[in-house]
């Protein structure tokens, strides 16, 4: 194991600039397929940092990659960096409270300002010591856009991104430092677009045909679906399109967004192809047409416990994000905030065999044998199948900040938030470090890898007719925000 003292000088000596990039991106929040201002600031210190670059990878406009090194094997950081709508709020204030000139109402709710940071950061200090250190093999960051509601990481690598990637790492912000070993939900995300025939709603009713009448029909069949599913799945939707503002008009057309989750991909499929059938339903009882539209799709994780052991290990070396009393005082306000059911939330996500005390975490979760299933999805899942991949939190957030919530948002300039980045980005370069330079390891997690693709080849959600959003012919600028 390389000596973690001089890693995290090196990460510390160079995180001025992305922790002042992960502000700018804080203040200007795009979201999925739309992240055209962070892709251009991340690229251009990439390039600072010597790395080459390839744009546009898969075709897909806010996708690309950098890399440095020569040879192999190849070592993947991902990076991410799209906001979530309709949570605009400003920073360290511990109420409610739209962000001063946040035009666009949107906001970094899941921390992507921070994950893509400590990535690059990352990265690029991997980088360095590959050629201070004579080392072979090729470090390459992959800014993937659109995690929230359509994977592209799951596009990507339908298209091939990952085809040549040894080993793929990742982190995440959290309300805990731990590896991220839970189980996760497969997920097809979807919008079901009715069309039937406008009229006047008393005068003339029984010329329309009501799409609203469809959207709701359709919601009512899923609901007496959810008693037969099996336990761990979830169905949730929102009516996107309601058809009109004007009762007396038979509404011509509506949508609904829809979600369907289940722990392994193929119960998904199965699950989604029953909601598509009840979407066939509502659309025959009414007398309308029905077209359904794939917005993303992602896969379970496939876990690689040789991997994430040495992950663990590299974790507790480390030990927890370094946080001062100016820190614990701050999240101490944001924790007055949190209800009870917050606090148990976050107890639950890693099994509660810790004790959290204080404001922050400040240490390091211990392996958990049996860790519980988590009901989020990630397209992280898709990489995983493709090849081994581990991540993992480092704290960032009070103890009981909910994903996607004002208060994430509002913690995600603060000063322990960045220590957090540099936290992240110590633990992933002496990970891939590690990797670089102990080929056993290296045999051991691929071997894992191979042996499970034996057992469950991968199956992507995704048919070959299916291409990102950004790239169809309808596509008109995203207009929700995320759903993983």
């Amino acid at each position: 194991m390389y000596e973690i003292e001089e890693i995290e000088a090196l990460v510390g000596a160079r995180s001025a600039e992305f922790l002042e990039y992960s502000d700018r991106v804080w203040d200007r929040p795009e979201l999925r397929w739309e992240e055209h201002t962070a892709v251009a600031a991340q690229i251009e210190l990439a390039r600072a940092a010597g790395f080459r670059v390839t744009e546009e990878v898969g075709g897909i406009p806010t996708a690309f990659y950098a890399e440095a090194g020569a040879g192999g094997p190849v070592i993947a950081i991902l990076g991410e960096y799209d906001a979530l709508a309709g949570l605009s709020q400003a920073a360290d204030v511990p109420r409610p409270q739209p962000a001063p000139g946040n035009e666009s109402g949107n906001g970094q709710g899941c921390g992507h300002n921070l994950l893509g940071a400590g990535g690059l950061l990352a990265a690029v200090s991997i980088a360095e010591l590959l050629r201070t250190q004579g080392l072979p093999g090729r470090v390459r960051y992959y800014g993937c856009p659109a995690e929230e509601g359509d994977g592209g990481k799951t596009f990507m690598v339908a298209r091939g991104a990952f085809s040549d990637v040894d080993i793929a790492l990742t982190w995440h912000p959290g309300i805990t430092t731990r590896v991220i070993d839970n189980p996760l939900l497969a997920v097809f995300h979807a919008r079901f677009r009715f069309e039937g025939r406008a009229s006047h709603a008393s005068i003339s009713p029984q010329l329309g045909r009501s799409a609203l009448d469809a959207v709701e029909l359709m919601n009512v069949g899923s609901n007496y679906l959810r008693e037969h599913m099996p336990d761990d799945a979830r169905l949730h939707y929102a009516i996107t399109d309601s058809g009109g503002l004007s009762p007396n008009v038979v509404q011509r057309t509506a949508e609904v967004y829809y979600s369907v989750r289940s722990p392994r991909g193929r119960d998904a499929r199965e699950l989604f192809e029953r909601v598509q059938r009840v979407a066939d339903g509502a659309a025959l009882m009414t007398d309308t047409a029905v077209r359904m539209t794939l917005s993303g799709a992602y896969s379970e994780v496939l876990h690689n416990r040789t991997l994430e052991g040495r992950l663990q290990q590299i974790l507790e070396h480390v030990g927890g994000v370094p946080f001062d009393d100016a820190d614990r005082a701050l999240a101490a306000s944001f924790a007055t905030t949190f209800t009870r059911e917050d606090m148990e939330s976050g107890s639950r996500s890693f099994g509660g065999t810790v004790a959290v005390e204080g404001p922050l975490h400040e240490g390091v979760i211990p392996e958990n044998p049996r860790p519980p299933v988590r009901h989020g999805s990630t397209d992280v899942g898709d990489v995983s199948w493709v090849t081994p991949t581990a991540q993992f939190y480092s704290a960032c957030w009070a103890y009981g900040t909910p994903n996607h919530s004002w208060q994430a948002v509002a913690q995600g300039k603060s000063s322990y938030a960045h220590k957090g980045v540099t936290h992240a980005a110590t633990v992933l370069t002496a990970l891939a470090i590690d990797l670089f330079t102990d080929g056993d390891l290296r045999q051991k997690v691929v071997a894992e890898h191979e042996s499970k693709l034996d057992e469950r080849p991968y199956e992507s959600p995704y048919g070959p007719e299916v291409v990102p959003p950004p790239l169809r012919a309808e596509w008109t600028g995203s207009n929700a925000g995320g759903n993983h």
